[in-house]
């Protein structure tokens, strides 16, 4: 059943939501852009967050991610109270984003990328030494459990992957280092089926490890098989959440042109 525009969505959950938007408004400058925005996401849930260009979606993931502190409202993480200064704030409480302009070194190899800010060392008095061997396992092994087939070395450049080998690595990377929250921005864009089928093969791995997955995307023939919840935006407001099978491709894809349709006019 779905929830009005105001409710916080998933409180039918046991326990806390690994994230919670209450009351959220954002503006910038005298131009607000959000308005009352309430939702959340739990453990092992992939929310869809839809609706046209400039509905809001992308200022909403800048505040999950921390790139933009609300104008007014609460956030709250794992049942806390929480307040962003910087990206780096949510990274470290276990909030990861993998935006289509991945942040990775081309030319570097693909375990060095992997652990990329992350890296194992060994301190031998003031000398720090990387532990290459390990981490070249560690990557490999977590690729492996997702199935990577088309890469044959980790000590592969990653401009020699396709982009949806690039998303893929991308959130197994945040799986290993504990993620709590994955946010996806077009995770799909610009890609062919069978990396489509992989990017969506890794949001269902992340669903499994009880990552709470937060999703943006255009394409609803991609969102429906992956997402258990919809929550349809419209010039900055919630207007509709749509739980798992409640509409098929064409009714959400009319909800949204209606939308739109009634914007404009």
């Amino acid at each position: 059943m779905s929830t009005g525009p105001g409710a916080v969505a998933g409180s039918a959950h046991d326990g806390e939501p690994v994230f919670e938007l209450r009351g959220i408004s954002h503006s910038y400058g005298r131009n607000q852009v959000i308005f009352d925005v309430s939702m959340a996401v739990w453990p092992g849930e992939v929310v869809a967050l839809v609706g046209d260009n400039g509905a809001g979606k992308s200022t909403l993931l800048k505040i999950f991610a921390g790139y933009q502190r609300p104008t007014s409202g609460i956030l709250r993480f794992m049942g806390r109270e929480v307040s962003f200064a910087t990206p780096a704030d949510a990274r470290g409480i276990g909030i990861e984003a993998v935006y289509q302009d991945l942040a990775i070194v081309d030319q570097m190899s693909l375990w060095r990328n992997f652990f990329l800010g992350k890296e194992m060392v060994r301190t031998f008095g003031p000398l720090r030494v990387l532990e290459r061997r390990r981490m070249r396992e560690a990557a490999g092994n977590a690729l492996a459990q997702l199935g990577l087939t088309r890469i044959r070395s980790v000590e592969e450049p990653v401009w020699t992957l396709s982009g949806g080998e690039r998303q893929s690595v991308a959130i197994t990377r945040a799986i290993h280092f504990g993620a709590k929250l994955l946010l996806l921005d077009e995770p799909t864009a610009a890609l062919s089926v069978r990396e489509t089928r992989n990017v969506i093969a890794s949001i269902e791995h992340a669903r499994e490890h009880k990552l709470g997955v937060l999703y943006i995307d255009h394409n609803m023939s991609h969102v429906l098989p992956v997402a258990d919840r919809i929550v349809l935006l419209e010039l900055g407001r919630v207007v509709r959440t749509i739980d798992r099978g409640e509409v098929g491709l064409v009714e959400l894809q009319d909800l949204i042109a209606r939308r739109d349709h009634q914007a404009d006019g």
